[in-house]
């Protein structure tokens, strides 16, 4: 989706950059709005958000590739997330990851061809005693097994 000048979601990005320039240390609170906003941050929000704060456009970019939570493109319809820290490791985590991937027939930072459902690596979800664990669509989901993680993919196929 690429944004003129003028449009009406270029007026909207903007409107996210000036209601929150002016906080301290701007620069998250303002992509977590456009990300909100668009489901993703566009990459046309990288010039604007970079002269708003007065930062460079490399900056900018560092810090939304740099933090996994951020998207460069828009989200397929359902967001899987699959833990991927050591305690979620330690008890089959790996597995599930890739049982996910096979199953689902994307890889990690990879959305379906269908747009049905994206698949993200997280890095905890407070889940340790619960582990492996594993979040669709903000619900948390502790102890994933085999059985579970077909059910998850035969939801988001819907």
């Amino acid at each position: 989706m690429a944004m003129q000048a003028g449009t009406e979601a270029h007026q909207r990005m903007l409107d996210v950059v000036e209601a929150m320039k002016h906080q301290d240390g701007a620069l998250l609170p303002i992509l977590h709005g456009i990300q909100d906003e668009f489901g993703y941050v566009p990459a046309e929000s990288v010039p604007v958000i970079a002269d708003a704060l007065n930062l460079s456009r490399a900056d900018v970019h560092g810090v939304i590739t740099f933090y996994h939570d951020y998207r460069s493109a828009p989200a397929g319809r359902h967001v899987l997330k699959i833990c991927r820290a050591e305690a979620c490791q330690a008890m089959g985590g790996e597995a599930m990851a890739e049982r996910a991937e096979d199953l689902l027939g994307i890889k990690f930072h990879q959305t379906a061809a269908d747009n049905s459902v994206t698949l993200e690596p997280t890095y905890c979800l407070g889940l340790c005693a619960c582990a492996p664990a594993a979040q669709l669509d903000g619900q948390l989901i502790g102890r994933l097994d085999e059985e579970r993680l077909r059910e998850i993919v035969s939801e988001v196929r819907l």
